[in-house]
C-alpha cells in the first residue's frame, strides 16, 4: 500500500513522511478517524514507507522486495490483529488471515459489516480477546526479520475492551524497532491507560470533491452518479463505493414510504417499516445492515437540506420523483422542523454507530419524527436511550 493509492488525507501523509525522515517516530500511535476515511490503508502505507528499502521524498519505491511483500500484505515483520469471532477461548487473529488479506486488497476501506458478513458471523459479537494479546505478545518479542521495524497494525482496539492492560507492559517498554499503529474509529471506547500511551495521529473526514473524483478516475460512476454518493456518503469512501454500485438505489423510495407513514402517524406501518429496514428480531441479520441504515439516513438529510432549499426559493438538486416529494414535504416543514428532524437523523447515525439496537432506534426516531409533523408551536428535543 502507498500514500498515493489514499483518497485525501494530504497533510497527514505530509506529517507522517516528516516524521518518518527526521527520524521522529513514535514506537506507538493511535490512528483516528471514522469508518471509511482511510485510517487504515494511511497506517499500512505508513509502514510500508518505514520498512522500504528506498523510500522517496513523499512515497515508499514500490519495487523493492520489502514493497513488493507489503503490497501482498504478506511481509514477515508486517503483523495485524483485528476483530474477529472466536469458536474457543485460544482462538487467535491469524487464523483468519487469508480472508483478512483478501479483504484488504479487494478493499482498503474496510468496515465492520463488511468484514463480519465475510467471516459469515451473523448476529455473534466481534472482539479481540485474550489469546490474541498474548499472542502479540510472543511475536513482537521477537526481533525484525528483514526490515528496521517489526510492525503491528491493530485495527478496531477498542474492541480489546479489558483485556487491553495485558498489553500496556509491552507497549511501554517494547524491544527495539517495534512498532504499534493502532487505528480505531470509536477512540472514546478505548482503554484510557491505553490510550495515554500512544500519539495521536487524527485523520481527516473525506470532502465530498475528493470522493467524486476518486469514483469518476475509477471509472465506477459517471459524472451525476459520482457527485450524488459523495455528497450522502459523509466522508465514507467504503459507503460511497457501495452507492456508486447501485446497492442503495432504493434509499429514495425507503425515505419517502417513512415520511409519509410518519405523516399518518400509523403505529402498525412504522413497526412494519422498522422491521424491513432495522430487521425482525435478534435471530437475524439486521435488515438492511448498518452501513445502509446510516446511509438511508443520511439521504434523509440531504433531502431536509434540499427543503430547506425549496421553502427558500432557491436552486434545488433534485429531479423527477425526488424533486415532486421533497416540493411536497417542504410545504409540511418549517426550519424549526427542519432542524428537529434533521437532529433526529444525526443523533441515529452515532448511535447506529455505537451498534444501537436498530429496531428500536427507528421505532423511537418515527414516533419523533411524527410528533414533529404535527407540532405548530416550539419543539423541544428530548433525550434518547437506545439499548445495545
Amino acid at each position: 500500500m502507498q500514500f498515493k493509492e489514499i483518497v485525501g488525507q494530504q497533510a497527514v501523509k505530509q506529517q507522517l513522511i516528516r516524521s518518518a525522515r527526521e527520524g521522529r517516530v513514535s514506537h506507538a500511535q493511535l490512528f483516528v478517524g471514522p469508518a471509511g476515511n482511510g485510517a487504515l490503508p494511511l497506517a499500512i502505507a505508513y509502514a510500508q514507507y518505514l520498512s522500504c528499502e528506498q523510500p522517496g521524498e513523499s512515497d515508499s519505491c514500490g519495487v523493492c522486495a520489502t514493497c513488493k511483500k507489503y503490497q501482498k500484505l504478506a511481509h514477515p515483520d508486517l503483523h495485524f490483529s483485528y476483530p474477529f469471532i472466536a469458536p474457543k477461548k485460544e482462538t487467535v487473529a491469524l487464523e483468519y488471515i487469508s480472508q483478512w488479506r483478501e479483504a484488504i486488497l479487494e478493499q482498503p476501506y474496510l468496515t465492520l459489516e463488511k468484514w463480519m458478513d465475510r467471516l459469515d458471523a451473523e448476529n455473534k459479537q466481534p472482539n479481540i480477546n485474550i489469546a490474541e494479546c498474548h499472542s502479540i505478545i510472543s511475536k513482537l518479542s521477537l526481533k525484525p526479520f528483514e526490515s528496521g521495524f517489526k510492525v503491528l497494525i491493530m485495527w478496531l482496539p477498542e474492541y480489546l475492551r479489558e483485556v487491553g492492560n495485558s498489553l500496556l507492559k509491552l507497549i511501554e517498554e517494547p524491544s527495539s524497532s517495534t512498532l504499534f499503529l493502532l487505528v480505531s474509529e470509536q477512540p472514546d471506547l478505548l482503554l484510557p491507560t491505553l490510550r495515554s500511551r500512544t500519539q495521536l495521529v487524527r485523520t481527516e473526514r473525506l470532502e465530498e470533491e475528493e470522493v467524486a473524483a476518486y469514483l469518476l478516475e475509477a471509472g465506477l460512476a459517471d459524472q451525476q452518479g459520482a457527485a450524488q454518493a459523495a455528497k450522502l456518503c459523509g466522508g465514507n469512501l467504503a459507503a460511497a463505493l457501495e452507492l456508486a454500485a447501485g446497492e442503495t438505489s432504493n434509499f429514495g423510495e425507503l425515505f419517502r414510504d417513512w415520511m409519509r407513514i410518519c405523516y399518518q402517524n400509523d403505529g402498525v406501518k412504522m413497526v412494519e417499516w422498522t422491521e424491513q429496514v432495522g430487521g425482525k428480531g435478534s435471530g437475524s441479520k439486521s435488515g438492511i445492515g448498518r452501513e445502509n441504515q446510516k446511509n438511508l439516513l443520511r439521504y434523509g438529510l440531504s433531502v431536509l437540506r434540499q427543503s430547506l432549499l425549496q421553502q427558500a426559493q432557491l436552486p434545488v438538486q433534485a429531479r423527477g420523483e425526488e424533486l415532486d416529494f421533497i416540493t411536497r414535504f417542504a410545504a409540511q416543514l418549517n426550519p424549526e422542523k427542519i432542524a428537529a428532524i434533521s437532529g433526529e437523523l444525526e443523533e441515529a447515525i452515532y448511535h447506529i454507530e455505537r451498534n444501537a439496537n436498530p429496531r428500536i432506534l427507528f421505532l423511537d426516531v418515527s414516533l419523533q419524527i411524527a410528533r414533529y409533523l404535527k407540532i405548530g408551536g416550539a419543539i423541544v428535543r428530548p433525550g434518547r436511550v437506545v439499548m445495545t
